[in-house]
């Protein structure tokens, strides 16, 4: 479970955010803030690993409150901004201080899903390695961007997909949609549903696995054939 803490200036706001995020599996809000000081104490006392943080706080500015942030040796968190702050020295602000996703209001809950579940998708993949190559440092990178909402299907994430697609691209032998989810930390539930799209697009072959009861296991393997 991603661990999260929500930072807006509008209460109202920030409540929105919490039920978008308490919306998208692997996700879970710790806390509420409106300003950097509130923030800044939240991050002290839950140790999130995300901050979804807007940028203009009564008390100090967003940027601000991820220089204290990232003064600090013993606190690692990622950052999502989320503002209406379209200036350019903003923006730039952000970047230097490595926010992962920079997210201008107003948005739809498809947006804030897709950029949750891209970021969702490249933790569990820094999770999962010790040491990169420039191959999956590529393919790190990859997974925070978006082929675009009308590109695939509803329901279906392209940071997610590319990380199921990775996962079974890299097994030695047939995987289970279990196995897969473990290895890429997402539910079993969503791993299914995006194997079954890999599947139909011919992607992935599909194969049945007969056993002395019960229903069949659905067993992958990688083609190679792109999405």
């Amino acid at each position: 479970m991603i661990r999260t803490v929500v930072v807006d200036d509008d209460f109202m706001a920030a409540s929105v955010h919490r039920g978008f995020v308490e919306r998208v599996p692997g996700f879970s809000v710790v806390g509420e803030a409106t300003s950097g000081g509130d923030a800044l104490a939240l991050v002290e006392k839950h140790r999130p690993d995300l901050l979804l943080l807007d940028i203009y706080l009564p008390d100090m500015s967003g940027i601000d409150v991820m220089r204290h942030l990232r003064a600090r040796d013993d606190v690692e968190v990622d950052v999502i901004a989320i503002t209406s702050a379209k200036d350019v020295k903003t923006l730039r602000g952000a970047m230097h201080q490595g926010v992962v996703h920079y997210l201008i209001k107003p948005f739809s809950f498809n947006i804030f899903r897709e950029r949750l579940e891209s970021y969702a998708a490249l933790k569990a993949r820094l999770d999962g390695i010790h040491h990169a190559d420039q191959g999956q440092v590529d393919r790190l990178y990859a997974l925070l961007r978006s082929r675009g909402e009308d590109s695939l299907p509803k329901g279906i994430s392209a940071p997610t997909l590319e990380l199921v697609a990775d996962v079974v691209r890299e097994a030695t032998a047939e995987v289970s949609a279990a196995e897969v989810a473990h290895r890429s930390g997402i539910s079993r539930g969503t791993v299914r549903r995006y194997l079954e799209f890999l599947a139909e697009a011919g992607t992935l072959e599909l194969t049945l696995r007969y056993g002395s009861a019960g229903r069949p296991e659905h067993l992958y393997r990688w083609l190679g054939v792109p999405v």
